[in-house]
C-alpha cells in the first residue's frame, strides 16, 4: 500500500495518515479488546496450580483473577509435563489429565463458558526439560524438544477445535538460574544424585532457548490455520531474565534482595533420601519478598505477582511489554 501511495504521488502527510489508519484498523484485530474477557481458564504445572502450589504463598493465577477481576477456571497440576506418553512421570499431565478434565466439565455442563469471554493460559515446559526427562534422557525413546514443544503447541489446537478462540501461551523462564540448575547447584530435594552442576546448566540453557524459539515459530504460523483465533505469547523468559538483571525494580521485601538463594533453601548430602528433611534455611515475613525463587525451582510468590500483573495487563491490553499477539 505504502508503494501504490507514493506511485500516485500522495502528499507524504496523507500517506503517514492513511499508513496510520490501516495500521491502527489491523490492531484491532490482534488480541482480544479491552474489557472483553471475564473468564480466566489456567492449564500448567506447578507454577500455575493454585492448590498445590509451587511458590509456597499464592498461585499467580489467583493473584491476576482479582487484579482482573476474571472468574477463574484452574486445571494446572504440580508435577505435569504436556504428555505422558512422551515425557512420563508419575503426575497428572496435559493432555492425559488437565484436557480430560475440563472437556468432562464441558459435557456435563458444569463449565459453561463463552468463547468471547474467555482466555486460556498454559504454562508448560519445566518439567518436560528437566531432571528426570529431557536433561537426563528419561523421556519415551525418540522424543525430542521439538516432540514437547509441538505437544504444547497441539494445546491451542485442541482446544480451538472444541470452541475456544482466545489463548495466552507462557514460554518457559531461563530454567538454568534456578538454583536447581545454576552452574552453582547443590544436592537439594529435587535432586541428590552426582552431576556435573556446569554441564547440567549449559544443556538447560539449550533446551530452554531451543524450545522457546521452536514455539514461536509454531504458534506464528498458527493464525492462518484458525480463523478467528486470538493467539498471544507471553515471554516468560525475557519478564525473568529482566527480574535477574533488576531485581530491584520487581522484588520488594525487607531484606538484601536475593537472585541466586531461595525463601526456602535446603541443602543435602550427595546420595542422600530425598525423603530426608535436609539443612533447610527459611525466610519468613516480609523478607520472603526479596528472593527471585520459592525453593530450588520455582518461582517466589512475589515474583508470581509480577507474573499475575503483566499476565493481566496483557490480557486487558494496557501493556504489550512481555506479551506479543500473532493474531
Amino acid at each position: 500500500m505504502l508503494r501504490l501511495l507514493r506511485a500516485l504521488q500522495y502528499p507524504k502527510g496523507l500517506i503517514v495518515a492513511v499508513v496510520a489508519a490501516v495500521s491502527a484498523l489491523a490492531a484491532q484485530h490482534v488480541g482480544p479488546q479491552p474489557g472483553q474477557i471475564k473468564n480466566l481458564v489456567t492449564f500448567g504445572d506447578s507454577y500455575t496450580d493454585v492448590v498445590s502450589v509451587g511458590d509456597g504463598g499464592v498461585a499467580w493465577p489467583v493473584y491476576a483473577a482479582g487484579y482482573g477481576p476474571f472468574h477463574l477456571f484452574p486445571f494446572a497440576r504440580s508435577g505435569a509435563t504436556c504428555s505422558n506418553n512422551l515425557t512420563p512421570r508419575n503426575f497428572p499431565s496435559v493432555f492425559e489429565n488437565e484436557l480430560p478434565l475440563y472437556f468432562a466439565g464441558v459435557a456435563n455442563g458444569s463449565l459453561k463458558l463463552t468463547p468471547e469471554e474467555t482466555i486460556y493460559t498454559l504454562w508448560i515446559g519445566t518439567n518436560d526439560v528437566g531432571a528426570g526427562t529431557l536433561l537426563t534422557g528419561n523421556q519415551s525413546p525418540g522424543v525430542t524438544i521439538v516432540d514437547t514443544v509441538s505437544c504444547a503447541v497441539n494445546w491451542v489446537k485442541t482446544l480451538y477445535a472444541s470452541g475456544a478462540r482466545n489463548f495466552l501461551f507462557q514460554n518457559m523462564i531461563p530454567l538454568q538460574h534456578v538454583p536447581l540448575y545454576s552452574a552453582d547447584s547443590y544436592p537439594n530435594r529435587f535432586w541428590t544424585a552426582k552431576r556435573n552442576t556446569t554441564e547440567w546448566s549449559i544443556f538447560m540453557t539449550e533446551l530452554v532457548n531451543s524450545g522457546n524459539e521452536i514455539a514461536k515459530l509454531m504458534l506464528q504460523s498458527l493464525p492462518s490455520t484458525l480463523p478467528k483465533a486470538h493467539i498471544g505469547l507471553f515471554d516468560s523468559y525475557a519478564l525473568f531474565s529482566d527480574m535477574l538483571v533488576r531485581p530491584q525494580a520487581y522484588l520488594n521485601g525487607t531484606a538484601p534482595l536475593n537472585i541466586t538463594g531461595a525463601v526456602r533453601s535446603c541443602i543435602f548430602q550427595e546420595n542422600e533420601s530425598t525423603s530426608d528433611s535436609g539443612d533447610c534455611t527459611t525466610a519468613t515475613g516480609s523478607a520472603k519478598d526479596s528472593f527471585l525463587w520459592f525453593d530450588e525451582l520455582h518461582p517466589s510468590e512475589q515474583a508470581d505477582r509480577v507474573v499475575a500483573r503483566e499476565v493481566t495487563n496483557a490480557i486487558q491490553r494496557k501493556s504489550s511489554r512481555w506479551t506479543t499477539w500473532f493474531s
